[in-house]
């Protein structure tokens, strides 16, 4: 078995990256002297390789071989697999030995869909250009900004509806990080009553099968798109024999996907109480937070937070709570924070995150939730279940965060009722269509979600109600063309993006997704042929990411073939 570090998705890295794997070479001492100083007194245990290997990059701006290899050696871990791990996740620079280091600022270009409706190529095309070899401009998959799109990012420092002046300016002035303002620290939290809900469970005011029960029959899902009931989670996991652990999942990396962030930037302790009151019913001794690095301000202000929350008296008690960054990568989501609880101890086989809160796949009993989820955790107890259950139209129940961008004048976060249409999310929430525009068709649930033509815009958008049609609603992510657009451009920015974040771990997915690129990308596209694929891809992909990248090509063929006859 592999060592329980790597991501399953390095695991089962393609042959050519682990061909491509360096032998083991001599530490250079004062390569081993850096990253000693780097590390500390910090923990050199397995599950920190990816939080070391940032410690590296941040500083050095890249990884040189001599550092991996020194790396490897102070954390007793085998050089291949540091060199796998580092080569695995886009935000790590890996700089063979003879090769030039890249330039010490990078500007990212978010290509995903909505910046690429907004503008992102003609950045991308410019931008060299203009900002000269000492800044190095890439295209970036969805960097979880899709309402202020173009977004880019220089360095850390995010740049809404960017355009070349806008980036040279902060280029200029070296801005490269932020940290967000104007949100609800923990003194303004406690002193509006947060925190009382969880002190009332603690000290037995609360009774845990209440509460369960109260989530229950609020009808609360997961958020993050699995839409598994959350009260349900949390009474299977209670019964498992401890110790139990909880993930929650900031990564939200799904194209058009920013309610967490939106969230996280504004209210960032209502999530945590709900963490906490989820980990009190449980019996969670740790509590893992992955977030995304893309979110390097969120991460910032997190850090903070947390530190506040712990150094309070009150507090004391509450379960461990730790705080993971990620490093570029669609489908490692959670599952590499959480290796420290699995180390060492039952050495069950590591699937996908989504699984994990049903049955525990780690080895031990683990709770599984995406932000938004505990972040209505404290509302629904206070105001009980029959508020939260009492929203929905069309026969559903419950509200939805939706990340709405594209074409519509008012982009962002809408809390909408669950079950509304799309047609009356543009009017009533978004402002309606930009000027010019109209509507033409839209992605339901992010990249993966499938794509919808206009005139079946009475669908309702919640769980269970987009199957039949070949989509979903996930994380309810929801992308809006006009007539300047088509379903086809959409379905090959998609592609690219499921055939660049595919792990390669199995041959229908690190294959399927790159020969669908190849095929919607001719001006002909082979019907038979690409239904042939979808099968093979949804039938034998082992993850939810090659089984559901057919999903906008079908849509494509199945709803506008007109696109296709020209």
């Amino acid at each position: 078995m592999n060592h329980p570090i790597i991501p399953i998705a390095v695991q089962g890295a393609s042959r050519e990256r682990k061909r491509q794997a360096p032998k083991g070479r001599r530490v250079d001492p004062q390569a081993l002297a850096e990253v000693q100083r780097l590390l500390g007194a910090e923990s050199r245990q397995p599950d920190l390789l990816i939080e070391h290997l940032h410690k590296i990059q941040d500083v050095y701006k890249c990884l040189s071989a001599a550092h991996l290899a020194a790396l490897a050696q102070e954390m007793k871990l085998a050089q291949t697999e540091v060199y796998e791990v580092a080569t695995f996740y886009h935000h790590f620079d890996v700089v063979k030995e003879g090769e030039e280091a890249p330039a010490a600022l990078t500007v990212r270009v978010c290509d995903g869909l909505s910046c690429e409706m907004a503008g992102a190529r003609e950045l991308l095309d410019r931008l060299p250009t203009i900002l000269g070899r000492e800044v190095r401009v890439i295209g970036s998959p969805c960097i979880g900004r899709c309402e202020q799109a173009p977004a880019v990012l220089v360095g850390q420092h995010p740049v809404p509806h960017a355009n070349v002046e806008s980036i040279a300016a902060r280029v200029a002035a070296g801005e490269t990080t932020h940290v967000p303002e104007g949100f609800i620290d923990y003194d303004a939290y406690r002193a509006a009553g947060g925190y009382a809900l969880l002190r009332e469970c603690v000290e037995g005011r609360r009774d845990a099968e209440a509460v369960i029960a109260t989530m229950e029959s609020s009808g609360l899902r997961g958020l993050g798109g699995a839409g598994f009931p959350a009260g349900r989670k949390w009474r299977i996991v209670r019964a498992e024999a401890g110790p139990r652990l909880m993930a929650v999942n900031i990564d939200e990396g799904e194209p058009g996907t920013f309610k967490d962030r939106h969230y996280l930037e504004r209210d960032p302790h209502r999530f945590i109480e709900g963490a906490l009151i989820a980990a009190w019913v449980v019996g969670v001794e740790t509590i893992f937070i992955y977030l995304r690095d893309e979110y390097h301000g969120c991460r910032a202000m997190l850090e903070k937070e947390l530190d506040k929350l712990r150094a309070d008296p009150s507090m004391a008690g509450m379960p461990k709570l730790v705080l993971r960054r990620g490093a570029g990568a669609y489908i490692c989501g959670e599952e590499s924070a959480m290796i420290e609880s699995i180390e060492g101890k039952r050495g069950m086989p590591r699937l996908r995150p989504p699984y994990v809160a049903q049955v525990g796949l780690f080895g031990l009993p683990t709770l599984e939730h995406n932000f938004e989820t505990l972040h209505w955790v404290r509302d629904i107890l206070e105001k009980g279940a029959d508020w939260f259950s009492s929203h929905g139209r069309n026969g559903r129940k419950g509200l939805r965060s939706f990340s709405v961008s594209g074409r519509v004048k008012e982009p962002g976060v809408k809390l909408a009722p669950a079950g509304i249409t799309v047609q009356e999310l543009i009017d009533e929430y978004c402002g309606g269509m930009q000027d010019g525009h109209q509507f033409y068709g839209y992605l339901p649930g992010g990249a993966s979600g499938g794509i919808l033509p206009a005139s079946m815009n009475e669908i309702p958008l919640d769980f269970d109600t987009l199957q039949q049609y070949g989509c979903f609603i996930g994380s309810a992510a929801v992308v809006v063309l006009s007539n300047q657009d088509t379903a086809v451009s959409a379905a090959r920015n998609t592609m690219r993006f499921f055939k660049h974040e595919s792990c390669g771990q199995c041959t229908p997915c690190r294959v399927g997704t790159a020969k669908a690129l190849a095929l919607i990308e001719q001006d002909r596209w082979d019907i038979a042929l690409l239904d042939e694929l979808s099968h093979v891809m949804r039938d034998a992909s082992i993850c939810g990411l090659g089984q559901a990248a057919p999903n906008p090509v079908d849509c494509v063929v199945q709803y506008f073939p007109h696109e296709l006859s020209k």
